[in-house]
C-alpha cells in the first residue's frame, strides 16, 4: 500500500514543503519556494533519518537541510525538522495537499 506524508513550514520569507511517497519504491522531494530542490528515490519503505540538502535563493544563498526520521508512532510515523543557522525548526505534517 502506497502512503503519502506531506511537511510544509514558511520560515523568513521562504516557503518549504517536503513531500513523501512509500510503497514498494520511497520518493522523496524537497521544494523550496514551489521548485524541487532535492530528490531521493529508494526501493523499500525507506531509510531513515534521511537528510536532504538545498539552499534559499538568497545573496548569498543559505543553505537548508531537513531531516527525515521514523517517530515510533503509528498516527504520525515520520517526523521532519528544517535545519537552518539560526537553529531547527519542526515541519508540521500537512493533512492534505
Amino acid at each position: 500500500m502506497r502512503r503519502r506524508y506531506s511537511f510544509h513550514l514558511d520560515e523568513g520569507g521562504h516557503s518549504v514543503t517536503v513531500n513523501v511517497r512509500s510503497g514498494w519504491i520511497t520518493e522523496t522531494e524537497l521544494l523550496v519556494d514551489g521548485k524541487e530542490c532535492a530528490f531521493h528515490r529508494v526501493h523499500g519503505h525507506g531509510v531513515y533519518p534521511l537528510t536532504l540538502a538545498a539552499q534559499l535563493a538568497e545573496e548569498p544563498p543559505v543553505p537548508v537541510a531537513v531531516q527525515l526520521d521514523r517517530t515510533g508512532t503509528t498516527e504520525h510515523p515520520l517526523a521532519c525538522v528544517l535545519a537552518l543557522a539560526n537553529g531547527d525548526h519542526p515541519m508540521p505534517e500537512r493533512t492534505s495537499r
